[in-house]
Order: structure tokens, then sequence, then C-alpha cells
């Protein structure tokens, strides 16, 4: 794994939430977009090489949905860049880890994406992620 690419943070309004962390990070949201595989929308914000990433919920089935109704809003998950998110799949499975998807699909922000059983992470939701390229 290459770094943090970012931080997800489950927010029940991006409306409300845009403006606070715009104020908290003094930078300005630089994307909104729908991610539709995920039933969210996203908000990205930039801080020097760190990304913040906002997920408000767009269906109640999402996934950030039943999480906001679990556990309220906060931190969901951390995402790590990977040079080939294929090679890093097959590693963590032969680690034991247990993914969340067989394959990686598209995220937000240009991204191929995979998850990793919070079981297997004492808690903690992680994200794989690779640049499409």
């Amino acid at each position: 794994m290459l770094k943090v690419e970012h931080i997800g943070i489950a927010v029940k309004s991006l409306e409300t939430s845009i403006p606070v962390y715009e104020k908290l990070l003094n930078t300005p949201c630089y994307k909104q977009e729908p991610v539709a595989s995920e039933n969210v929308v996203t908000a990205f914000f930039q801080t020097g090489e760190n990304k913040i990433e906002l997920l408000e919920a767009t269906a109640p089935e999402s996934a950030i949905a039943k999480f906001l109704e679990k556990k309220g809003e906060g931190i969901h998950h951390i995402a790590f860049d990977v040079a080939d998110i294929y090679a890093e799949m097959d590693r963590l499975r032969s680690e034991g880890f247990v993914l969340l998807n067989e394959t990686p699909k598209k995220g937000a922000d240009n991204k191929l994406i995979c998850f990793v059983h919070p079981k297997n992470t004492h808690g903690v939701l992680i994200e794989i992620c690779q640049e499409i390229r």
C-alpha cells in the first residue's frame, strides 16, 4: 500500500456538511460525484496530500444509510492507494483477509475500489483503490 488515499466520513446531508468541512479545512469542496452502484453522493476535499470524502446515502438500502442508522455520522472507512489493485486483492486474500467484492468496482474520483471486511481489521472498514488509467 502506497499511502492513505482518503478518509471517508458518513454524513446525513452534504448540503449541511460541506460548508462545515470547508470552514474546518479552510479549502473548498473540489468535487461532488454520485456513485450509483453504492447509492451515495460523495464530496471531496484536498488538504495537502490528504483527501477527505463525505458520503451521503441516496437510498435507504445503501451501506451508508445502514451505517448512519446503526452508528450515526462519523468515520466510515480509510482508503489506501495501491499500485495494482488486482495484485493487492490477491495478496490480501492469500493473507486470509475477506474482501467484500470479488473484483474491483468503479468508485468515485476515477478509482477502482475494493473493501476489506472490517471483522478482519479490528472493526475498521478498509478500502483499497487504484487510479483508473
